[in-house]
């Protein structure tokens, strides 16, 4: 939960949305285009012995796990990379390698020096269009400019349904009750369907299968709520420990030229958004966190909390 807990921090306790994986994977592509003390100290903090390890795992997800199951009528998945070079330079070998086949990556040559809010503009269309219009801007206006060399971007897109439909029109309002002791009402969908939830000392946590397995409890209520979340992480990341990418000396294993050794990570992108329809479980009148994961992988997809259903 470090990460959760330095994100937490770094917003001052808001609603939030982030997605671990997509966090990794952009780690994952730096490492692999790394060296020497900056490759050693992203692979402790992703808790890997190599970046083959890395790549490999990747490469299993994104070809197996993140398949459009839609049509099954299991939740929806999509995780797409991209990699935006500035015209001038070409990828080494190995990495260009690594990037197609392990991470599956559309590659782009793109005129940075002279078209920078161009290529800006071309990003956010990607990512918008592979969240089915959920994320319209990732990169934020004058994040990239003439000095730009590279982007790397992901974008993860789920749609799940629950498997018991609910009527809009049996939404009630009750209190959420927030940290400052204040309350206000909301809309909550309730349920008394049968469904299992486990009771820890200070919280209870339900899970719920997505669509097609059962879960017993006898009373659930949940408030609706809608987050899109953004946050620029390399504060956060320095704060975890690793501070070595954003400076240049590392970054030796992307490009070839001679500038690779001027080369580092300036910022670190993240926006991540959720609109949580009615499900079915427990009563969560008051700050909850939840998180959304694919069971054969187990890989977290989404973290998120909710300490104000009305602040998106």
């Amino acid at each position: 939960m470090d990460l959760h807990e330095s994100i937490n921090y770094q917003t001052d306790d808001k609603n939030i949305i982030f997605s671990p994986l997509s966090l990794q994977v952009v780690l994952n592509i730096i490492a692999a285009g790394s060296d020497g003390p900056t490759k050693q100290q992203l692979l402790s903090f992703l808790r890997s012995k190599s970046t083959d390890h890395l790549n490999s795992l990747a490469s299993q997800l994104v070809s197996s796990v993140f398949s459009d199951a839609a049509p099954l009528g299991r939740p929806c998945l999509s995780f797409v990379n991209g990699a935006w070079i500035e015209q001038t330079l070409s990828l080494q070998p190995s990495f260009e390698k690594t990037m197609a086949t392990d991470y599956k990556a559309t590659l782009a040559s793109v005129d940075f020096k002279t078209k920078a809010s161009e290529v800006a503009k071309e990003v956010n269309l990607w990512a918008e269009k592979e969240t089915n219009g959920l994320i319209k801007t990732i990169l934020p206006a004058g994040s990239i400019d003439g000095s730009t060399c590279l982007i790397f971007a992901n974008a993860l897109y789920f749609k799940g349904a629950w498997d018991e439909k609910f009527n809009t029109m049996d939404m009630e309002g009750y209190d959420f009750h927030l940290l400052n002791g204040s309350s206000v009402k909301v809309p909550f969908i309730t349920s008394r369907n049968d469904q299992f939830i486990s009771v820890f000392d200070g919280f209870k946590f339900l899970e719920h299968k997505l669509p097609n397995e059962k879960v017993e409890v006898k009373y659930f209520r949940i408030p609706r709520f809608k987050i899109l979340f953004e946050l620029e992480t390399s504060n956060v990341l320095k704060e975890l420990g690793v501070d070595l990418p954003f400076y240049p000396g590392g970054l030796t294993k992307m490009v070839n030229s001679p500038i690779d050794k001027y080369l580092y990570v300036s910022k670190i992108f993240h926006k991540a958004g959720g609109f949580i329809p009615p499900p079915i479980n427990f009563v969560a009148d008051h700050p909850f966190m939840f998180m959304i994961k694919e069971d054969s992988s187990g890989t977290i997809l989404f973290i998120g909390q909710v300490l104000n259903p009305f602040v998106g």
